[in-house]
């Protein structure tokens, strides 16, 4: 937590106490910094931020929002852009890189040394989503020939600048990975003993081209510090760490949510974020679903004349539309974290509808029994509406267990077609499954209301 206040910050300003500035401020977690000096004037920040110890300085850097890294990377000079990215991680500068304009970008890569630059053009040459491009190439490589002093003697030497030290792996010449040890293999073996006999060869790996969620959610199935990426000729390219891994969940998350909220994800917070974005954001799928009410509409229209003869079946359109989509987002939110998880494949189809329809069966006819009593006690005597039939409640409460099991069905197989076909899941969430559950349980609704009402 942060120890120091904005208030009490402003009051060590005006008495120009630099010195005690520097010690509280370098007492202070990275993030707790960022957001403290985010909550500063422009022209205070990199004075600050200079006042920083440089291992401190990078981290509180990477915690800043976007707009202010590009602000301070402008007004930074050459030496201290050099200093900053020299503290940095590849992967952690790939990613800012990935975030900022072409001429920020420049002043970036221009500062890196020739071997971290050499790093950053082969993590980019890699697509967007895979393991290559969310690896560090920052890593501890042993040989299974080492004495364990000799191992520690490699540790201590790069053990600064690797983004992890827990976890080693092991090579031979041309980097060919054949196993991993961890330090705590290393500090309680025998004295005599080698990398090699310590080392555990059944490996689990990523490859430079698998889906970056897939291998996040490897590492969080095995409980991993970190996971090895190899190429295509099992060479040992990079790791992606465990806090990368925690990171990419995150933001798949928040990618999920906001697509299922029929909204476009964002790259920054709520209140950072311009009314203009937020515009861009969300009026396309506002007019997505928009215009695919014209189905609905569509519907209700060619019916009208029945509806006519027989009102009262209007009331129950809203709530049977609602309860379809309720039904249907909650198979589908069920069966896209499943697959987001990795705890469901596409071949697990069949078996997901069969339970789906189990559920959806129950849950139908359930509220089925509930409406029709609800019907019956509120609308019919407790309103005295004579046009509440026992026909209408029959045809109603019909409708109601019907589309709660169609809902059902629709909702969890339109995510595996999605996945199918290479899109993403979450974009069935909100404007395709609403759209079908609506159209059809409108036309189960009709179709029973002319079969026993003989409208």
């Amino acid at each position: 937590m942060r120890t120091i206040t904005t208030e009490e910050l402003d009051a060590l300003i005006e008495q120009k106490r630099y010195a005690a500035i520097k010690q509280a401020l370098s007492q202070e977690y990275a993030v707790d910094l960022a957001q403290l000096l985010e909550e500063q004037p422009y022209e205070r920040i990199v004075p600050l931020f200079r006042l920083l110890p440089k291992g401190l300085a990078a981290d509180t850097f990477l915690e800043m929002g976007t707009d202010l890294q590009e602000r301070l990377i402008l007004g930074f000079s050459d030496s201290e852009m050099r200093a900053l990215v020299g503290e940095m991680y590849v992967d952690d500068t790939v990613d800012l890189i990935e975030e900022m304009p072409a001429g920020v970008v420049k002043k970036i890569i221009a500062s890196a040394d020739p071997a971290m630059r050499n790093d950053i053009n082969e993590i980019l040459k890699y697509p967007k989503d895979s393991a290559g491009s969310v690896m560090t190439t920052e890593y501890i490589a042993l040989r299974a020939a080492m004495t364990l002093s000799e191992a520690f003697d490699k540790i201590r030497r790069v053990g600064t600048d690797s983004e992890t030290i827990y976890t080693c792996y092991v090579t031979v010449p041309g980097r060919k990975l054949v196993g991993v040890v961890t330090v705590k293999d290393l500090l309680l073996a025998k004295q005599d003993a080698t990398v090699g006999e310590l080392m555990e060869t059944n490996l689990i790996v990523a490859h430079t081209d698998e889906n970056k969620e897939e291998v996040s959610n490897r590492i969080r199935e095995y409980g991993l510090m970190a996971l090895p990426v190899v190429d295509k000729d099992g060479l040992l390219v990079g790791i992606v760490t465990v806090d990368d891994a925690f990171d990419i969940i995150s933001e798949e998350s928040e990618e999920d949510f906001s697509k299922m909220a029929a909204t476009a994800p964002t790259e920054t917070t709520y209140t950072k974020t311009s009314v203009f974005t937020l515009f861009k954001a969300r009026f396309p799928w506002l007019l997505l679903l928009t215009l695919s009410a014209t189905f609905t509409g569509a519907i209700i229209s060619s019916f009208e004349e029945k509806l006519a003869a027989c009102a009262v079946l209007i009331g129950f359109i809203p709530m049977l539309m609602n309860s379809g989509g309720n039904s249907g987002a909650q198979a589908s939110v069920a069966v896209i974290r499943g697959l987001s998880l990795g705890d469901l494949v596409p071949k697990d189809a069949l078996r997901v509808l069969l339970k789906e329809i189990a559920v959806g069966g129950i849950c139908g006819v359930l509220l089925a029994l509930c409406n029709a009593l609800k019907m019956l006690l509120v609308d019919r005597l407790l309103f005295a509406n004579p046009d509440v039939t026992v026909w209408v409640i029959l045809v109603v409460s019909l409708t109601l267990a019907l589309t709660v099991l169609m809902a059902k069905a629709v909702g969890c197989l339109l995510p595996f077609l999605a996945k199918l076909v290479r899109l993403d899941p979450a974009v069935m969430a909100a404007p395709v499954i609403s759209t079908l559950v609506d159209a059809m349980s409108l036309l189960i609704y009709f179709g029973f209301a002319v079969s026993f009402l003989h409208l």
